[in-house]
């Protein structure tokens, strides 16, 4: 995903997803291999689902610091960037992700020289022994004020009890949370060219050890959120996602025909 959005930054203009530390953060030996990445259809439309992902999360990320939220969850952080270019002087950032992930990525940003800000906190959890909201006690988090989640690239990897006992309770911590995250539909949703492509992604990530496990359709996810207590709801597919961030392009980037949607939800 890392290197997705850095191809953006190398290979699309205008930029739909500004992040001048993208191909930086992947490292010397990705840099290297980033200009040769493949300019086909599918690869450009999945460079620009990740690019409008990262977009749409910290658009509504910067939403809820207006509204006075002044801490940021990213929950499963990998490489995301932007602790280390937060605009928000007054925003405290919690990435959330296994312990090896974290030290693997803590060497990475040394190796390439970006600095750890005062108002970025690691919250190593293990969760074969605690649950995300025990990580982010231990590192200092304020369950009792508002804080603002994003979870992008994951669900579709989990369970969807545990997708949905996530949600619920990121929403039980505190009524005014809001989060933001993508999803995949069910294969019979989709027509045939959609379950071509699902059948191909999902052969894929079971080779490497990570099968798709979550799929949700749009009607039903919505409904369960705001039984949830979730007031406002909102869900973009492809068609919505290519209206906001992809319109009027002449390079004909789309996202046109992804698998996921996006969903941000919040008191």
């Amino acid at each position: 995903m890392a290197e997705r959005r850095a191809a953006h930054q190398l290979l699309d203009k205008p930029l739909v997803f500004d992040d001048p530390l993208a191909v930086r953060v992947i490292g010397a030996r990705a840099e290297a291999n980033l200009p040769e990445q493949p300019k086909n259809f599918v690869a450009a439309r999945f460079r620009a689902y990740m690019a409008a992902r990262s977009r749409f999360a910290e658009d509504e990320l910067r939403d809820a610091v207006a509204h006075g939220v002044r801490q940021y969850v990213i929950l499963g952080a990998g490489l995301d960037t932007f602790a280390y270019r937060n605009p928000f002087p007054e925003l405290r950032v919690f990435e959330v992700d296994h312990p090896a992930t974290q030290a693997w990525k803590r060497k990475r940003l040394a190796q390439v020289g970006i600095q750890v800000p005062s108002s970025m906190t690691f919250a190593p959890v293990d969760f074969n022994r605690e649950t995300f909201d025990d990580g982010l006690k231990n590192a200092g988090f304020d369950e009792s004020a508002p804080a603002f989640f994003s979870w992008l690239g994951v669900t579709m990897y989990l369970e969807t009890d545990i997708v949905l006992g996530t949600l619920r309770a990121i929403r039980e911590m505190n009524a005014s949370n809001g989060v933001v995250f993508d999803y995949a539909v069910p294969r019979e949703t989709l027509g045939f060219v959609g379950r071509l492509a699902l059948d191909a992604v999902s052969r894929r990530v079971k080779k490497a050890g990570e099968p798709f496990r979550g799929f949700f359709a749009p009607a039903d996810l919505i409904a369960k959120l705001r039984a949830m207590g979730y007031s406002h709801v909102e869900d973009l597919g492809s068609a919505e996602i290519d209206a906001r961030y992809f319109s009027g392009r002449t390079d004909k980037l789309h996202a046109k025909g992804q698998l996921g949607r996006l969903m941000s939800a919040r008191g």
